[in-house]
């Protein structure tokens, strides 16, 4: 098992005539504690990100629950949290679903995210429940729920794709 650096990536494998090794969730492998992935977030993303506040509330086999507390510079007019802070959470959150099931962060990229707007978000905090839904050699997918403190009536859905790299 390869071990998590310093900076919460896994260090690079040798090279593998076959391609690269496959992470599968479920496997024996580091377990990643919202104090990882607090770390990770501090010392792996852009500074405005982090300027969201970001609030883990769990983190775990293939899943993360992130939450960020309603402030005026995250809304728009009425009193509305905007969407660009909704993506982000939700890439955001995603990332942490990935980074638990990989057993910590590994170098990956949006390939693509599709986010449909259900509802107006606020004035309540706003809490991104991500979901890999399948992990791939080199291709993850996922999905994400936001919600205002009512899960059942969410705010905005997300489906994102990642490439492991």
């Amino acid at each position: 098992m390869r071990e998590a650096s310093r900076t919460g990536f896994l260090d690079a494998p040798a090279a593998l005539p076959c391609g690269p090794k496959r992470i599968r969730m479920g496997t024996d492998r580091m377990t990643l504690t919202v104090a990882d992935a607090e770390r990770i977030l501090r010392d792996n993303f852009a500074p405005w990100i982090q300027d969201l506040g970001i609030v883990f509330d769990a983190v775990g086999d293939g899943q993360a629950t992130l939450r960020v507390a309603s402030s005026e510079r995250l809304k728009r007019t009425g009193d509305i949290v905007c969407g660009q802070a909704l993506m982000a959470l939700a890439d955001t959150a995603m990332v942490f679903a990935v980074a638990s099931a990989a057993g910590g962060l590994v170098p990956m990229t949006t390939v693509s995210q599709n986010t449909t707007f259900l509802r107006p978000a606020g004035p309540a905090d706003v809490s991104a429940v991500a979901r890999v839904v399948r992990l791939g050699r080199s291709v993850v997918y996922g999905e994400i729920t936001l919600h205002c403190g009512d899960a059942a009536r969410p705010v905005a859905h997300a489906t994102t794709t990642y490439m492991l790299l």
